[in-house]
């Protein structure tokens, strides 16, 4: 239980409020700060599209993208790949709206209904995107507050405060327009503001940068071995196939054994490829189940968990207790693991991985994620990574030994006798090359952030009147 001592003019400046949150979450105090020192009203420096959300509109999803849009959701905008798990929004629902639904350049998005306050800044390939009714999306007068300043301050302990201490509701928290239209920013002077505004843009740019070397690694595979873009529109298509009885004694799931997979088969085998996995020296390491505590970050370390990783910014929110990881260090991710969910609804996250770059080093992640680590220097981690992650038919060999009603699971072994396709030394260094610079990218580009971050923290606690 948390007891604090209140002004009643606290009451009053936070509009009668008396549900506890906006008094004990800080937000009262820190708002002291920033009127103390210069600042505007958000409200003052928007331009003409202000603070906008979607209007409702009856959700109709297609197969393909070329019948519609990418629409991104509140977990979608923190993603890394953005459109990993979002669903296609049929292009007759989006035409009805104009451009009510689009993103545009230098939006700050905001979740507003569920879950509160996360942010996101815009990315050039959020253009041909639409957005679900679920955040809302801030353009600002680019001369009169830069966006990509406005974003760091949102960021900081003082601004994502402030902004959710008018958060409403008990069941579906919620947080609109007109709630924030008073949210005070400090300013600091057009060549410090200009410099963390570039910092932003420069960290959405390289993101993106990022994301495209990814998809070019597989495409190059694609191109390589002739592999489509796509086995299958949808993650259960509907299918029939037949199969021999020497091939369901392990296993008797129709999804083992669809089209779809004999397809993926069929793709891998005209490649020549020999050796699987395990005969390549790959090895699988799970992490141990075991009570989790959880400490401050003196005496943990960094904790993912299997939904953590897909995102753009992976800074730990939990740490490990040292201690508690006994005996050998199968735990500790090293860089250029591929961490793989394996555990969730297929059509989901599992199945899918995750490049470990210098940001996971000597981090652990849950259970649910598998790690896999090249041993051997006959195969390049990053062309695998390439392979399984890039290409739907890697993703179809990893999907398809899903076993569970509930909560479908991968296994180690099946996932050890996928067999790798291979190509000469050469290209698949090249290859392993443009993953490894992609996760150069997205680790700078989330050191860029926080250090606009920090900056602008640093400015308001050297400006904030000292008592």
């Amino acid at each position: 239980m948390i007891v604090k001592i209140i002004s009643s003019d606290w009451l009053k400046r936070a509009g009668n409020r008396i549900d506890a949150g906006p008094h004990t979450s800080g937000a009262i105090e820190f708002r002291e700060v920033i009127n103390s020192i210069e600042h505007n009203r958000l409200n003052d420096c928007l331009n003409s599209d202000g603070i906008r959300i979607s209007p409702y509109f009856k959700r109709v999803y297609v197969k393909g993208i070329e019948n519609g849009k990418y629409m991104l959701g509140n977990t979608n905008i923190l993603d890394f790949k953005l459109t990993g798990r979002a669903d296609i929004l049929s292009m007759r629902v989006i035409s009805q709206y104009d451009d009510a639904l689009y993103f545009k350049k230098g939006d700050i998005i905001v979740t507003c209904f569920g879950t509160v306050g996360n942010l996101a800044y815009y990315r050039e390939s959020m253009s041909d995107m639409v957005a679900s009714t679920n955040f809302m999306r801030i353009s600002t007068n680019e001369d009169a507050l830069p966006s990509g300043y406005l974003f760091a301050y949102m960021n900081t302990a003082f601004g994502k405060v402030i902004l959710t201490q008018n958060e409403t509701g008990s069941v579906i928290p919620s947080l609109l327009p007109e709630q924030i239209q008073d949210y005070n920013v400090p300013r600091f002077g057009k060549t410090f503001e200009k410099e963390i505004d570039q910092r932003i843009k420069t960290s959405s740019e390289l993101r993106d940068k990022s994301n495209s070397l990814f998809k070019s690694a597989g495409r190059l595979v694609n191109d390589k071995f002739n592999f489509p873009e796509y086995l299958a529109l949808t993650h259960r298509e509907f299918n029939t196939g037949r199969v021999s009885s020497l091939f369901v004694t392990r296993r008797m799931d129709a999804t083992y054994h669809d089209q779809i997979a004999q397809m993926s088969d069929d793709l891998v085998e005209q490649t020549g490829a020999e050796n699987d996995l395990a005969e390549l020296g790959i090895q699988a390491l799970e992490g141990n189940r075991m009570k989790q505590i959880f400490t401050g970050e003196d005496y943990g370390v960094p904790f993912f968990t299997s939904g953590e990783i897909f995102r753009a910014d992976v800074t730990p929110e939990r740490f490990l207790l040292r201690k508690s990881l006994k005996g050998d260090e199968v735990w500790q991710t090293r860089e250029e693991d591929l961490l793989i969910a394996r555990s969730g609804q297929v059509g989901g996250i599992i199945g899918t991985g995750v490049w470990a770059d210098s940001r996971f080093d000597g981090a652990c992640v849950s259970p649910h994620v598998l790690k896999l680590r090249v041993t051997n220097q006959s195969v390049d981690a990053g062309y695998l990574y390439a392979f399984l992650c890039c290409t739907d038919v890697g993703y179809r060999q990893l999907i398809r030994g899903a076993a569970g009603s509930s909560v479908p699971f991968l296994s180690i072994n099946d996932i050890l006798a996928i067999k790798l396709p291979r190509m000469s030394e050469d290209d698949e260094a090249r290859i392993g090359e443009m993953v490894r610079q992609a996760g150069r990218l997205a680790a700078e580009a989330q050191q860029l952030e926080k250090e606009a971050v920090k900056m602008v923290e640093d400015a308001i606690e050297a400006a904030a009147p000292k008592h």
